[in-house]
């Protein structure tokens, strides 16, 4: 038997040291396309379908953070519904702990709990312990023990201060991380979230992406699959992460290894106005002017440059600037938006 985050014993036997916590095989989900009356009326037999995902072969790790990185209609909500055995895959397997979500979805279920960012699954009327207490009982989880289990649910998401205190009067970042409760009341192996910060503002996100890392994965050891289509929080927050795009994994990688074979080496510069033919002559170095963008009527501009061979380059091409009277009060790197992050992974498909 194994500890739970709770406390209590397990009845799920101990996973092999071997396994991975999520296996994922050859997995295709095709779902029946929209047809208009029209359609539906002309050809009533006709079926037609939509390839939701194709053909996906990726694994994670035990106690890992993983990344599912792509735009909205990517497959990255199919896929969590595979893992969660709400939807059973066309095709290929998928196995959490060893256990196969086809053929044992209740064992898996035991195993994984999927945190979706929808707040208005808490009852906001009741408080955040009698929430957690509400659903234990639903979950089986009651007994004398569960007062105790419900406390420290609260201490583990860090609201232990407000448990008597109606949700309804919780901030948005508090409501998620009761739902992170909620997921952990039958001490699951694997957390599935959804996009939990999308309703949060840049500070609460940042806050909440912490506790995920430290609390959730760092401390307690649990496996994390994230959903997101924001760059800078799987990068920054995923141990590997995958790129999903219309159904297909573009590409599975740590966060290191995905910025340096796709990485951006755009970089904006602030400069004194530049005659276009000095900007043209940083090309001797590789860089190419990617647009201007005027700053006040002080005289400063914004470049964007597109600079291969890293910062030793940047360096080469700031020297040439300020020899030639350009003025450069500031350069940063920028950042990596998934629209060009897919776009250079299809182009080195």
């Amino acid at each position: 038997m194994t500890a739970s985050l709770l406390g209590h014993t397990s009845l799920l036997p101990p996973p092999r040291a071997t396994e991975p916590a999520i296996s994922i095989r050859a997995v295709t989900k095709r779902f029946p396309a929209r047809r208009s009356w029209k359609q539906v009326l002309r050809q009533p037999l006709r079926r037609e379908y939509t390839t939701a995902l194709s053909r996906i072969d990726c694994e994670v790790h035990r106690g890992e953070f993983f990344g599912l990185l792509g735009p909205n209609g990517a497959g990255k909500t199919t896929l969590f519904k595979i893992l969660a055995t709400l939807v059973l895959p066309d095709e290929g397997s998928v196995h959490v702990e060893g256990r196969s979500a086809s053929a044992d979805p209740a064992g898996v279920r035991r195993l994984v709990a999927p945190v979706i960012a929808d707040e208005r699954s808490l009852h906001w009327r009741l408080s955040a312990y009698e929430n957690l207490r509400l659903f234990a009982v639903l979950q089986g989880a009651g007994g004398s023990a569960l007062p105790r289990r419900v406390t420290e649910l609260l201490e583990i998401v860090g609201l232990n201060g407000v448990g008597p205190q109606m949700v309804g009067t919780f901030s948005s970042g508090m409501k998620q991380r009761l739902l992170v409760a909620r997921a952990l009341i039958a001490a699951p192996r694997v957390l599935l979230l959804d996009e939990p910060t999308r309703s949060l503002d840049p500070i609460t996100a940042r806050d909440f992406r912490t506790f995920l890392r430290e609390e959730l994965v760092d401390r307690r050891g649990c496996t994390v699959v994230l959903a997101t289509h924001n760059t800078e929080e799987a990068l920054q927050l995923c141990d590997r992460v995958a790129i999903l795009n219309r159904g297909r994994l573009l590409a599975t990688g740590t966060p290191a290894t995905l910025k340096e074979e796709f990485g951006d080496e755009r970089y904006r510069l602030w400069t004194r106005e530049a005659p276009p033919s000095t900007l043209a002559a940083v090309a001797r170095y590789g860089a190419v002017q990617r647009g201007v963008t005027r700053v006040g009527p002080d005289g400063w501009s914004i470049v964007e440059l597109d600079v291969p061979g890293g910062p030793a380059q940047v360096a080469h091409v700031l020297e040439f600037l300020v020899g030639e009277g350009v003025g450069v009060a500031r350069c940063e790197r920028v950042e990596l938006s998934l629209a060009d992050l897919i776009e250079r992974v299809l182009h080195h498909a």
